[in-house]
């Protein structure tokens, strides 16, 4: 069996998911669809709206066939991590093709600019150490330097999504599955990835759009496919914000010393005493945020550090985490997806978990923790990990 991986966070899953998936089906010759989907905190540092079960049956409804997790210290991490665990889990799953949302490029723009990267590292790393004192993000300074080491580089890094793209792409060679593995971007249809606005003549909007009018009460049915709003529905009464859980980040930080704080994963350059001053006066997140972002510290980069901190993971812990194999969390599946799980399972190298019991608890120990800390959130959420049990769709 063929298999075309795609990392998701489905928050929620919506049209443009669809149409993702649309296209892999009618232009590739694959028999299984794998999502490695991030679980109840996402990349840009912030809580899904609704919890990893609903995003699951979501996905699944709509014609996914396997869902595993992203462990949370992948999930919440920036592009190149991001991309590291991703790419291990879907490595490890033996897909033949990797496809991703672009705003602009082909497969072969990708590879080729992720070998030029790979096998240049050395310098590039040498020339951005350069930047360090320099209050300019990330992003900002790679382009520059780009510009500067390589003005014929064949791809546009000047959207988040090709920059996830090529961060995909750059795990494909650095892991050595450039052979096995095609990459097959899609241009993103008929909205930016952060348009905020629900186009009434278009029936797809950004998961930005759609969860603000969500929040809002607003009609949403539309932009979401038939088969997967049933479940989304269903657990609008459950929906969360950073909102929800500012309190208790609250309390973390008047709780904690500035010298406990410098423990925290992420937690550089006496951000611990900018975070003490200004939550004494915040009311609300976004409140918050507006307090503390400057331009080397953008609002993402601050939500990440404040998902740590929520949390509470170490330096010690994320680092851990980050150097070994992630677990493969096995979270729904077709009869398609259980047929490719029974044909390959005997090849994936990861430790893979169906159900968190007393002997797989301690291999997703933070992941149970998240999911815990997320249900803080409303009080109608269930328990997200032990009792919880893989969603077989028929």
């Amino acid at each position: 069996m063929k298999a075309c991986g795609i990392v998701t966070e489905y928050n929620p899953f919506h049209n443009g998911h669809a149409y993702q998936i649309e296209q892999i089906r009618k232009n590739l010759p694959v028999d299984v669809v794998i999502s490695v989907m991030s679980g109840n905190f996402l990349q840009r540092g912030e809580p899904a709206i609704v919890d990893k079960w609903t995003r699951t049956k979501m996905a699944l409804a709509a014609g996914v066939d396997l869902v595993v997790e992203l462990p949370v210290s992948s999930s919440t991490q920036s592009a190149d991590f991001f991309a590291k665990g991703a790419i291990q889990i879907l490595g490890d799953l033996k897909i033949d093709y990797l496809s991703f949302g672009v705003e602009e490029g082909l497969g072969k723009d990708f590879l080729n600019a992720a070998h030029w990267m790979v096998e240049n590292e050395s310098l590039i790393s040498q020339k951005m150490s350069k930047f360090e004192s320099v209050n300019v993000p990330y992003a900002k300074q790679m382009e520059e330097l780009l510009n500067q080491l390589a003005p014929s580089f064949p791809l546009s890094l000047n959207s988040p999504n090709n920059q996830l793209g090529f961060a995909y792409a750059k795990e494909i060679v650095r892991q050595g599955l450039a052979e096995q593995v095609e990459l097959f971007p899609i241009q993103r249809k008929a909205v930016r990835y952060d348009d905020p606005t629900l186009h009434e003549k278009i029936s797809i909007a950004s998961a930005t759009a759609i969860r603000q009018a969500m929040l809002e009460g607003r009609q949403i049915e539309a932009y979401i496919p038939s088969e997967s709003y049933g479940y989304l529905l269903e657990k609008m009464d459950q929906s969360v914000t950073w909102d929800d859980y500012f309190p208790y980040l609250k309390y973390q930080l008047f709780l904690q010393s500035e010298s406990s704080l410098r423990n925290i994963y992420q937690m550089t350059e006496g951000l611990e005493y900018r975070l003490k001053q200004n939550i004494k006066d915040a009311s609300s997140m976004e409140e918050f945020l507006e307090g503390i972002k400057t331009k080397r510290y953008t609002r993402t980069r601050l939500q990440r550090l404040l998902t740590y901190v929520l949390l509470q993971f170490s330096i010690e812990e994320v680092e851990k985490a980050l150097a070994e194999r992630p677990s493969i969390r096995l979270l729904g599946f077709n009869k398609i997806g259980q047929r490719y799980l029974n044909e390959n399972r005997d090849q994936i190298q990861s430790p893979f978990i169906s159900n968190i019991n007393q002997e797989t608890k301690d291999q997703l120990r933070m992941d149970i923790l998240a999911g815990e800390i997320y249900t803080l959130g409303n009080k109608k959420i269930k328990k997200q990990d032990f009792t919880r049990h893989p969603i077989k769709f028929d």
